[in-house]
């Protein structure tokens, strides 16, 4: 029917330009995101209450945040079982709290660990075997370590060694970047773990394999300037805050692997004044769309936390 000057007038379709939806959110009950390490003297005021009293227990402040915690002391030193059964009670009232340990350096780095430092180790993880505290041991081996037939015989007998935990081989070499050496590990049932490093000559380069039941991730910040710096400490070489944009990729390689394992866990190591902890929580926000309890102080020290936080922020107060 033709319309009269009198009829309505349909009502003019407005043009909206196209957003692209959000990225899915990831079941975070598959995905564990931690730090590496908790007893850093220069989180507190940061990470940690400025006067936190001495019942204050770092421990179980971040195991209310985060669902894994990644060991750094035993790859120094190898614990008497009283100390991490004390580990496994200070995380008692979260269930789903896990400790990734990692191997003590004498089997990856000076290569002179006895048959004693073996029984040693197995003994550490009792307690938190029994407790089933443990989600998995990280052998990490040195960037000097090159795939090499005595290099590939070394890293044999320590996946037989200690065969009976949930390993997780981290090579940071770029000569490791073979399929075969993945059919390796995923024979074994070990992780190999997909780093974020600084992209210099020789360096492994971003991956996002999937080897074992457990996917691992591992963020080293990427301060290149002072990544083989001589004379440059571990702080210097771990002092890097990533970006929203640079965890992005990331974040999507995770929802991937979380379909293709039975659990993922990432871990930040750039921990060098809490930037460990404000990457975590970043990437937590990025996988759930959920924001994160951040401390403020740790907001006031890196703004770009607050899109991820649901925390009260006043800058006044860190001005």
């Amino acid at each position: 029917m033709l319309r009269t000057p009198s009829s309505p007038q349909p009502e003019p379709i407005a043009l909206r330009p196209v957003v692209p939806p959000p990225p899915p959110a990831c079941d975070l009950t598959r995905v564990r995101v931690g730090v590496a390490g908790w007893a850093y003297p220069d989180w507190k005021g940061l990470v940690y209450p400025a006067k936190a009293g001495r019942d204050f227990e770092p421990l179980s402040f971040l195991a209310r945040k985060f669902r894994v915690l990644e060991v750094d002391s035993t790859f120094y030193q190898t614990p008497e079982p009283a100390r991490t059964a004390e580990w496994a009670r200070k995380v008692a009232d979260f269930p789903e709290f896990r400790f990734s340990v990692k191997l003590f350096r004498g089997f990856t780095h000076a290569r002179k660990a006895s048959l004693a430092d073996e029984r040693a180790f197995h003994r550490a993880l009792d307690p938190l075997v029994r407790y089933n505290r443990l989600c998995a041991v990280l052998v990490q081996w040195p960037w000097s370590f090159k795939d090499t037939p005595e290099s590939r015989k070394a890293l044999e007998e320590l996946l037989s060694r200690f065969s009976a935990y949930p390993l997780v081989v981290e090579l940071r070499h770029a000569a490791w970047a073979k399929g075969d050496v993945l059919a390796v590990l995923r024979e074994r049932g070990a992780a190999f773990c997909n780093i974020d490093q600084p992209s210099l000559a020789q360096c492994l380069g971003p991956t996002s394999a999937v080897t074992a039941e457990l996917a691992y991730f591992r963020f080293h910040g990427r301060n290149a300037a002072a990544w083989f710096r001589e004379g440059a400490g571990r702080d210097a070489r771990y002092d890097y805050l990533y970006g929203a944009d640079e965890l992005a990729p990331w974040a999507e390689a995770v929802r991937e692997a979380s379909g293709m394992a039975r659990e993922v866990a990432v871990i930040f190591n750039n921990h060098f004044r809490g930037k460990a902890v404000a990457n975590a929580f970043q990437f937590q926000h990025a996988l759930s769309g959920e924001r994160q309890p951040v401390p403020a102080e740790l907001i006031g020290a890196y703004p770009s936390l607050e899109p991820a936080s649901s925390t009260v922020f006043q800058r006044a107060l860190f001005g």
